[in-house]
């Protein structure tokens, strides 16, 4: 059987695409530190760009906005630090009481259901003693111990956590001369469609991009003073660290939930509490999933509310975490593809018959 040119033409990207796939699937682990630098080299390239093009020297231009990008995540992560220093002791305090007065309240009234349930509170206590105990020494212990347990784990994170910032650099540094080459690459006569392709998809990228953050915005400062106004004292820390890990789908929001719960429970007693944060944090959930997503993220993209719902659970249902990370962004792409797509099958003989 002889192939046409152009079956042969289509063959031929068909294999190129397979081993590509393949070599990322190889080395998955390796291409990891490049990967993340390499989304965050797009994030941060027009900062650059605009610091040279104010005739400021390219390596003090990427200096200056790698430094200030890894400041800001240290800030964001040292959110958690207050919180964590004010509440675990008062944590290992109030869990046994806590426990002691849920037992005794909550106990009797399933045994009006015929259920009998008595919660082990000596060993509640043992467990809080042991494993919030304030001993800084016994702290380390613990945690050099689960390092040699899961050794491979931490050496991946450090090597990634020191990878990533070098690779990043040196991406920054020659951007222009490596999207210059790739381009290059491409076939002259395919040329004009895949540039303009690619600065559609850049289009579309950059206004999720800029929704995203106006959402994060957003809901930082709502949680912040919805907390304050039901006189939370780590309202301004736990808010704004809701409202900035929302970037990660529901895990963020997961995160700020739980400590919002540490906070009200330690701080206030009764229901008061708990009754707060479902208040604050069920209507920024309702507002961030009808309103501010749909709106700032969607339609910023070309997406409807039932399209962005639809790729986070096809994208996490497929790759899990990973995927309910990339789903919008790659949602965005695909947008742009089946644009052309549709227009090109409009315009074919096979539509117009």
């Amino acid at each position: 059987m002889t192939l046409t040119p152009a079956q042969r033409q289509t063959t031929t990207w068909i294999a190129l695409g397979a081993i590509a796939f393949l070599l990322v699937w190889l080395l998955g682990p390796v291409l990891t530190p490049f990967l993340i630098a390499a989304v965050l080299g797009y994030v941060l390239h027009p900062l650059v760009e605009r610091l040279a093009a104010r005739r400021v020297p390219r390596v003090l231009a990427v200096a200056l906005v790698e430094v200030t990008a890894i400041v800001v995540a240290l800030a964001v992560v040292l959110l958690i630090v207050p919180i964590l220093s004010k509440q675990l002791p008062l944590l290992r305090e109030q869990i046994p009481m806590l426990a002691d007065r849920l037992n005794s309240g909550l106990s009797p009234w399933l045994a009006n259901f015929g259920i009998n349930v008595a919660l082990d509170t000596g060993s509640i206590k043992a467990f809080v003693l042991k494993y919030l105990d304030a001993n800084v020494d016994d702290s380390i212990a613990t945690a050099l111990s689960s390092a040699l347990i899961g050794g491979s784990i931490v050496l991946s994170v450090l090597g990634n956590a020191f990878l990533v910032p070098v690779v990043l650099f040196y991406l920054l540094m020659d951007w222009l001369k490596l999207t210059h080459r790739m381009s290059e690459l491409v076939p002259p006569r395919m040329r004009a469609s895949v540039h303009g392709f690619v600065q559609e998809c850049d289009s579309v990228l950059g206004q999720y991009l800029r929704g995203q953050l106006l959402v994060m915005l957003i809901l930082a400062a709502y949680y912040s003073i919805a907390l304050a106004l039901f006189r939370f004292e780590l309202a301004v820390p736990v808010g704004v660290f809701t409202g900035l890990a929302i970037f990660i789908p529901y895990i963020g929001f997961g995160l700020g939930l739980v400590l919002a719960l540490i906070s009200g429970v330690l701080q206030f007693s009764g229901w008061y509490g708990l009754i707060a944060v479902a208040v604050v944090y069920g209507f920024g959930q309702f507002i961030e999933s009808l309103f501010l997503t749909p709106r700032l993220v969607g339609e910023r993209i070309g997406m409807s509310a039932l399209t962005v719902i639809f790729a986070l659970l096809a994208f996490g249902h497929l790759f899990g975490f990973v995927g309910v990370l990339l789903a919008l962004p790659v949602s965005a792409v695909l947008v742009v593809a089946v644009r052309r797509v549709r227009v090109a099958y409009v315009s074919s003989g096979l539509y117009l018959g």
